[in-house]
């Protein structure tokens, strides 16, 4: 059963069509008074923006809405499928969704972490010989293990939580009513928000290597002044503010991989799991990257001596 995008309310349709596919009006919910899924109409390219600025209703659209079947009036009536084969077409549908996305994200992950371990100079092309080859190909096996290794880890300890909190309902309330969100809730959800949420932060990561931040030496620090001096000579507080934000002081790629990926990990587990609390939702990630950090340790020795010290910083989601 599809959810209104802004109150999480069960909705029966998302929007009705009439006599062509093209010709539909949006539902309304019945608790918030408002369309139940204006991401209906919204393009591709809308989507991903909203998905970037990581809005909670682009991701309860993609997540429970998308592929709902819409009430039919008017023109050729289909017939309608049974609710247990709707079921099954949509799960199939994620897992394969899923699959794709995964790929792909891996894939990117594994380039980005090449970029920054074997660095090449942006003059020279990239010669894909044997060696560079079989060291790709030696990141991207490291990282889709600590990537499977995360999701597989995030999803038990989701599952396990969840049936704490209903075995919790069950003891204090004497029943376990379930939220609309948690009556949809399959364990494809979790993985599935995860990459959702986290395309945020290979977007940057991307700029990243495409533009890296520049570097100067100390001399040219020195001998040409930052506006910061030229406009307040006599404030060291912002001084030491623009000197911590400085691309020599700060690593923006780990600020990215670390600070965002932990925000928008946790923000797509609350999409899903409405029904937590943060606290427990913020634990849940915790020990999600203790995990994959110990799978981690594990893949930097395969790595190769010379970078397992990067390897680790690089590998929070």
């Amino acid at each position: 059963m599809p959810i209104c995008t802004k109150c999480t309310t069960g909705a029966p349709y998302v929007y009705t069509t009439y006599e062509s596919e093209h010709n539909l009006r949006l539902e309304e919910c019945r608790n918030c008074k408002t369309n139940v899924d204006p991401f209906v109409e919204a393009d591709h390219l809308t989507l991903f923006i909203d998905l970037i600025l990581l809005k909670r209703g682009v991701s309860r659209h993609l997540l429970f809405n998308r592929g709902s079947e819409p009430r039919r009036l008017g023109g050729e009536l289909k017939k309608p499928l049974k609710p247990v084969q709707v079921a099954r077409e949509r799960r199939l549908k994620r897992w394969w969704l899923l699959l794709k996305l995964g790929t792909g994200l891996i894939l990117l992950d594994a380039y980005i972490r090449w970029c920054y371990l074997d660095p090449n100079p942006s003059s020279e092309p990239i010669i894909w010989t044997a060696p560079v080859v079989k060291r790709f190909l030696l990141i991207l096996v490291g990282t889709a293990t600590e990537v499977l290794a995360f999701h597989i880890g995030i999803s038990f300890l989701t599952f396990i939580a969840l049936k704490l909190l209903d075995g919790y309902r069950l003891w204090r309330y004497g029943n376990a009513e379930l939220s609309d969100t948690r009556k949809e809730f399959t364990l494809s959800l979790v993985p599935l928000s995860l990459f959702y949420s986290s395309l945020t932060k290979y977007f940057l990561l991307f700029l990243l290597t495409i533009w890296p931040p520049a570097k100067s030496s100390p001399s040219d620090q020195q001998s040409t002044p930052t506006w910061p001096q030229i406009y307040f000579p006599d404030s060291a507080m912002i001084h030491q503010v623009f000197h911590t934000l400085d691309d020599r002081n700060l690593d923006k790629d780990w600020v990215v991989r670390n600070i965002m990926g932990g925000m928008s990990a946790g923000f797509g587990l609350r999409i899903v799991l409405d029904d937590l609390h943060p606290f427990f939702t913020t634990l849940v990630i915790l020990l999600g990257w203790g995990i994959k950090a110990t799978v981690s340790n594990a893949v930097s020795d395969k790595i190769g001596l010379a970078t397992q010290t990067a390897w680790r910083a690089y590998s929070i989601p």
